[in-house]
């Protein structure tokens, strides 16, 4: 995004990862709340905010539904410009449902920080302990196959864009660095097979 020149990642346009608020929270309390967020954000000197709708179903290994697909409906509700799918790529799903990431994989393989939570969550599933002076790699994929970790296939996220002003003026000036995409999405994908 720009307004004229380039804006600075991390300081004028952020990521927002995760948008969760509880089930009791009173009708319109997400787009009050969004609204209360880029406020802030914008007295910040931050001028426009990416964030993305998982549409994929999960279920855990036995069939129950943890995670029903999103498309986005907040974020359609609170205007945000749909930019269309992120990177289609092929996922790892472990046996509760959840994705293991390939960041979560990488801090295993190179002994980086967060390792140690990464392998509990494993050994919770079911892993082995890794023995002393095993190759970090090798009991990676060893573990991933003992706990029932599969493949499915992710077509990718969808991509909302917020341009933040204070007037529509300021925020249609700013320029988006990815093509806009309409209509908006309405159903979650199908449920995914294992690759």
């Amino acid at each position: 995004m720009s307004n004229g020149a380039q804006n600075t990642p991390y300081t004028e346009s952020l990521v927002c990862l995760r948008f969760v608020l509880l089930d009791e929270c009173p009708g319109n309390a997400e787009s009050w709340f969004l609204a209360r967020c880029f406020d802030a954000l914008l007295a910040d000197g931050v001028r426009g905010v990416v964030s993305f709708a998982d549409p994929v179903p999960r279920r855990t290994a036995s069939g129950v539904l943890v995670m029903p697909g999103h498309v986005g409906t907040i974020y359609a509700a609170t205007n945000a410009v749909y930019a269309g799918r992120a990177t289609a790529r092929t996922v790892k799903l472990l046996p509760d449902g959840t994705v293991f990431h390939d960041r979560t994989a990488q801090k295993i393989r190179r002994q980086e920080q967060g390792c140690e939570y990464a392998a509990a969550r494993l050994i919770a599933l079911g892993a082995p302990q890794p023995r002393p002076g095993c190759d970090p790699a090798l009991w990676l994929r060893e573990s991933l196959a003992a706990v029932g970790a599969r493949n499915i296939r992710h077509r990718g996220a969808h991509r909302f864009v917020f341009r933040l002003g204070r007037t529509r003026r300021e925020r249609e000036e700013i320029k988006l660095g990815i093509t806009a995409s309409r209509p908006y999405p309405k159903q979650p994908d199908p449920e995914p097979t294992a690759t």
